[in-house]
């Protein structure tokens, strides 16, 4: 699988990042399952949290005997410094680890939340403090919602954060006001060599009222034709270094696989694809 520079922090990420959410119900057989199709694939970067469910707590043995082949990325959703430095550690002892190569403010999806997590006493005092006790070498922010362009934007006037991660998806291009706001980040993070982890590459729509057949947050696509199309449109914006692998196990060899056959898509295909989110509910999907 070929790879990408992760922004100033020189590590050359794997184009599929896991993203341990598939783990959030998981059980140990599953988290075998999911790592032996990792390892096989080459996969380098392990995208976690202590809102994943099981997770941590799965991943932990198998961290302690991999540590060396991955980039490991945690996040806090906690917004105060003493919650998130509590956080921070249990995650690390969870975790088996003494320390992460990426630390993250996790789901920032309002202004308000941006404050509170810059200001005094804030999260991000915790991350600072971890990155000089030498817990974390790279301090990053994550969100989801609508408005997360545009408050990354700002958060990046209020600190150098080494990565963000939020959705770049065809369906939300389909938004025009989101999609300018996307792609203007996506822009200063090129300028800045900031790391850009996408998500929801794969999401079609809400669930809604269906029954939900997929451990996603959201209603993915699952045809390996159309899983190929969302891989190739996300990977093909400047700036993206890699994609976070769905919230479900199953779909997992299949993204895997989409990233491993990788093709740009030009700007024509890519305008062709968005045009046909009118009908997908692209204003409300990244809502939650």
């Amino acid at each position: 699988m070929d790879k990408r520079l992760f922004g100033r922090t020189g590590h050359p990420s794997t184009l599929a990042i896991f993203g341990a959410a598939a783990l959030y119900q998981g059980t140990p057989q599953m988290a075998e399952q999911a790592m032996h199709v990792i390892l096989q694939a080459g996969v380098n970067h392990i995208d976690i949290a202590p809102g994943y469910g099981k997770a941590e707590k799965l991943m932990g043995p198998w961290i302690e005997k991999t540590r060396r082949q991955f980039f490991l990325g945690c996040k806090t959703s906690l917004r105060t410094k003493t919650e998130a430095a509590g956080e921070l550690r249990r995650s690390l002892e969870l975790l088996r680890t003494d320390k992460f190569d990426l630390h993250q403010l996790h789901g920032i999806t309002t202004f308000e939340e941006l404050d509170q997590v810059t200001g005094p006493g804030g999260a991000l005092e915790a991350l600072i403090e971890a990155k000089e006790e030498g817990l974390t070498d790279y301090i990053g922010i994550t969100g989801h919602g609508n408005q997360t362009p545009a408050i990354f934007l700002e958060s990046l006037r209020r600190y150098e954060f080494d990565s963000v991660l939020f959705p770049v998806n065809f369906v939300q291009f389909g938004s025009p006001e989101y999609k300018a706001q996307a792609l203007e980040l996506l822009s200063h993070c090129q300028e800045k060599n900031i790391g850009v982890m996408a998500i929801k590459a794969v999401a079609a729509r809400p669930w809604g009222e269906q029954e939900h057949k997929y451990n996603c947050w959201y209603q993915p696509f699952d045809a390996p034709p159309m899983i190929q199309k969302c891989v190739d449109f996300a990977l093909s914006q400047k700036g993206v270094t890699g994609l976070c692998t769905t919230g479900d196990i199953n779909i997992l060899p299949l993204f895997l696989d989409a990233c491993r056959n990788f093709t740009p898509m030009g700007p024509d295909d890519q305008e062709e694809l968005i045009t046909s989110a009118a009908s997908m509910h692209a204003t409300t999907i990244f809502d939650n």
